[in-house]
C-alpha cells in the first residue's frame, strides 16, 4: 500500500471546452472504512463523456459537481480492507468510486468482478455501464428487427461499439460513423459492421449514407448529434426509431446551436425519437450483465479499451474524449 492517497478535485467550472485548469490533484491520508464499507485500491478508473454535464452549475439527470468536490466515476479495484461480511481482502469489485489511489465504497453498492470472463478494464466498458446502456438502449428503445438497417454515431466508442455488435447479433445491417480510418477499419474488419463512414474525411454525409445504407435507416442510435444526426434524419424509413443516448458534439457549447429543423423530417416516416437514461433500467442490470458476459465469453461480443497510464494523467484521459483519442472505452490505469 501507498502511505498516502492522491485524489483529483474539481477546481473550477469550465467555459466551453474544459482544460486542465478544472482539475487539482491533492494528497492526503488513506481513508478508513466504516461499518458496511470497503477500502478499495483502484486499479482502473473510468472517464466518460457524461461527466462534462456534471461540470455545469445546472440541474440534469446527473447531479452537478460542486467546486471543491472530489471527482467520481466508475472504478475496478481490489478490496484492501473490508468492514462488511459480503467481501474480504483480495476480492475484485467494481462500483462508483473516486479519482484516487484508494476509494471508500459501500459494500451494498459494488459488484464482484470475474477476471476469467474478461480482463478488468472490460468491467468499465462492455461489461459495465456503457455495455448496459448499449444493451437496453438498442433493444428496448431501438427495438431492432432482423433485416433492418441500424446506424450508430460514435460507433467506435464504448457504447457505440457494443450497439453495433448487438445489432448484428439480432440480424441487422449495421452502419457506423467514426472519426478515423483506423476506427472505421476496426468496426468493419474486427466487429463485423457492414459499413463505416469516417466523418472527418467525408464532406457529404447524406451521400455517404446513400452508399452505406441504400435501403434507408430503420434504427438510429445517436451518441453524437450535430451534422451527422441532421443527415441521418433525412434517411429515416417508415416507423423508424431513434434512440438519443448522447450529444457529445454539443457538450461544450455555451449556447444551444441552431441547425436544420429536424421535426418535419419525422412526419412522413412517422418516426419515433426517444431519449434514454441507463438508470431507468437499474432493476434489470443483472439481466444485461449476464447476457453481455455470455457473449464476451463465447467471443460473439468483442471489446477494446484505450488505457492511459497513471492517476496523474486522468484529466488528460477525460479531455481526450472530446478530441476522439479513444477507440472503445477510455480508462485510466491506476495500479497493477
Amino acid at each position: 500500500m501507498r502511505n498516502s492517497n492522491r485524489e483529483w478535485y474539481f477546481a473550477e467550472r469550465p467555459e466551453g471546452e474544459p482544460d486542465t485548469e478544472s482539475f487539482e490533484l491533492q494528497e492526503g491520508d488513506v481513508p478508513d472504512p466504516k461499518h458496511g464499507q470497503l477500502l478499495v485500491r483502484v486499479k482502473y478508473l473510468s472517464v466518460d463523456p457524461y461527466m462534462r454535464g456534471r461540470m455545469r452549475d445546472a440541474e440534469s439527470y446527473a447531479e452537478p459537481w460542486d467546486v471543491g468536490d472530489v471527482l467520481r466515476g466508475g472504478i475496478v479495484g481490489e478490496v484492501i480492507e473490508s468492514e462488511s461480511d459480503q467481501y474480504e481482502s483480495g476480492d475484485l469489485v467494481t462500483g462508483n468510486g473516486t479519482w484516487a489511489d484508494y476509494s471508500i465504497l459501500d459494500a451494498d453498492d459494488v459488484a464482484p468482478v470475474d477476471s476469467e470472463i474478461a480482463d478488468l478494464p472490460a468491467y468499465l466498458g462492455t461489461l459495465g455501464m456503457p455495455g448496459r446502456t448499449a444493451y437496453f438502449g438498442l433493444l428496448e428503445v431501438g427495438e431492432p428487427k432482423p433485416g433492418e438497417t441500424v446506424v450508430v454515431s460514435g460507433a467506435a466508442g464504448a457504447v457505440g461499439s457494443v450497439v453495433g455488435q448487438v445489432a448484428k447479433l439480432n440480424g441487422c445491417r449495421v452502419v457506423g460513423f467514426a472519426g478515423s480510418d483506423e476506427k472505421t477499419d476496426w468496426l468493419t474488419e474486427d466487429l463485423g459492421f457492414d459499413a463505416a463512414i469516417n466523418y472527418k474525411a467525408t464532406d457529404d454525409y447524406r451521400a455517404a449514407l446513400d452508399d452505406a445504407a441504400p435501403e434507408g435507416v430503420d434504427v438510429y442510435f445517436d451518441n453524437v448529434g450535430g451534422p451527422i444526426t441532421d443527415a441521418v434524419f433525412t434517411k429515416l424509413n417508415l416507423d423508424a426509431r431513434v434512440a438519443v443516448c448522447g450529444q457529445i458534439a454539443h457538450y461544450n457549447d455555451e449556447e444551444v446551436p441552431v441547425g436544420p429543423r429536424k421535426l418535419p423530417m419525422l412526419i412522413a416516416p412517422r418516426a419515433k425519437v426517444q431519449g434514454l437514461l441507463i438508470g431507468d433500467y437499474a432493476t434489470r442490470f443483472g439481466e444485461a450483465s449476464e447476457q453481455l458476459g455470455k457473449w464476451v465469453s463465447t467471443g460473439e461480443l468483442k471489446h477494446r479499451e484505450t488505457v492511459v497510464e497513471g492517476l496523474e494523467n486522468a484529466p488528460d484521459a477525460f479531455l481526450g474524449l472530446f478530441s476522439g483519442d479513444n477507440i472503445g472505452k477510455q480508462v485510466v490505469k491506476i495500479s497493477e
